[in-house]
């Protein structure tokens, strides 16, 4: 289904009440994918109001802009990686936005576009760009990052329990010939692995394939830069909503989120605090995730949670 754009927003009616959407406010959706949760948030504001909708899928930017022709009036496109948001507010000539809202999942028309390669169900080469004009693809960190580093990026990203055999396999099948496409790689994977491995209800290349996707993306660093940017860039009273989808992005949000409120490292038998934190957010709730409803209609949501934090 190459250039199709069928997608279901994740949690987009928690998002969209979370952002408490001004209707002369200035929104910025991190995360554009097929525009389901930028249509609804431009929806809400007037002429007055105005919406920076980014995404580094070229394809994404042009398939959304038709579906939100009707709001031309106040959205603005970016192609780029939402980890550059200092940068595209200032090239704007935006100092402050009312709200944020980052979807860190891989948008399904990307994941079922087979051409991509960022699925282990169908054969295709070894891609998995989201910005197919990037250099790094997983064609090379398969083909050419040496083992110490596969081992570790397959434990650290894909928390993959058999990823030194896995690397090594790896090693030696390509030694042979190169590993080319994504069912070649689900092969070298799986032959690693112990039987009972193999019969456990999870895919057994899926870790593996998130750990390189999450490598050839730089997505954990691209999130570790949003997050220490995006705050300085909130109003006052301005909410980020960021949905994350595995425990690595989790982690990264909360651990950001906490720092701001909770980042005094003063001693606690200090009477004032003398180190210079000042608290820029809080949380706003607990951890959302899909309900019932939502799961029937969209399995994939079933990972998802959404966080909120407001600038103070």
């Amino acid at each position: 289904m190459s250039g199709e754009f069928n997608h279901v927003s994740v949690l987009l009616w928690e998002c969209i009440d979370a952002l408490d959407i001004k209707p002369d406010g200035i929104y910025v959706d991190g995360t554009l994918g097929a525009g389901g949760h930028s249509y609804e948030i431009a929806k809400r504001l007037t002429a007055g109001g105005r919406l920076i909708s980014i995404d580094r899928d070229m394809n994404a930017i042009e398939h959304a802009s038709r579906r939100l022709e009707e709001f031309a009036d106040r959205v603005t496109f970016v192609n780029s990686n939402f980890d550059d948001i200092a940068n595209i507010l200032d090239e704007l000539g935006i100092e402050k936005v009312d709200g944020m809202l980052f979807d860190l999942g891989v948008s399904s028309p990307q994941l079922d576009d087979a051409a991509r390669g960022f699925s282990y169900m169908e054969d295709a080469p070894l891609d998995m760009r989201m910005d197919k004009s990037a250099p790094l693809t997983a064609y090379q960190v398969v083909n050419e990052w040496d083992e110490g580093e596969l081992k570790r990026i397959l434990y650290e990203y894909g928390e993959e329990r058999y990823s030194p055999r896995i690397a090594a396999q790896i090693v030696k099948r390509r030694a042979v010939k190169p590993i080319e496409t994504t069912l070649e790689l689900v092969d070298v994977i799986k032959s690693a692995m112990p039987a009972a491995a193999l019969r456990e209800k999870q895919h057994p290349a899926k870790r593996s394939f998130q750990a390189v996707r999450i490598s050839v993306n730089d997505e954990l660093g691209s999130i570790e830069r949003m997050l220490a940017d995006a705050p300085d860039r909130l109003n006052e009273g301005g909410r980020l909503a960021i949905i994350s989808f595995q425990s690595l992005e989790d982690r990264l949000v909360k651990n950001a989120i906490r720092k701001r409120e909770k980042g005094c490292t003063c001693p606690p038998e200090f009477p004032v605090c003398i180190c210079g934190f000042v608290q820029t957010m809080k949380p706003v709730g607990k951890p959302i995730t899909a309900s019932d409803e939502e799961l029937t209609r969209n399995p994939r949501a079933r990972s998802a949670r959404l966080i909120v934090a407001e600038r103070v």
